[in-house]
């Protein structure tokens, strides 16, 4: 038989393990990268769908696709507030981006709730 203790320590564990679920888990679906160049970085999102057309769900398929394409528009991400007031990671421009040889393409996590893009 378990004890109080034993179970409050699984629960405790149950609620750290389980996945994501309402909301947030949709949120969650774009997947963002941190593009770097010499002169900056920044944030982007791409949904399942830009990353199928890719080919790939990884910051090499991106970098990949943009050496192979020369360009991509792509949607810049940054924390803002949301309607309730709780920071979130947020679309705020389309922009293109340009291959160059110094650029470099990685995955970027945030502990923040990721809006995704139209």
């Amino acid at each position: 038989m378990l004890s109080r203790r034993d179970l409050v320590k699984s629960g405790a564990l149950a609620l750290t393990v389980a996945p994501p679920q309402g909301a947030f888990a949709e949120e969650t679906k774009t997947e963002l990268f941190k593009v770097i160049t010499v002169k900056d970085e920044i944030v982007i999102g791409l949904s399942p769908d830009e990353l199928k057309g890719l080919g790939g769900t990884d910051a090499s398929a991106v970098a990949h696709a943009l050496a192979q394409r020369g360009d991509m528009a792509v949607w810049q991400y940054n924390v803002h507030r949301g309607p309730n007031g709780e920071l979130q990671q947020a679309p705020t421009a389309k922009i293109g981006l340009i291959a160059n040889s110094s650029l470099r393409v990685e995955p970027y996590t945030t502990p923040y709730a990721v809006v995704p893009h139209q």
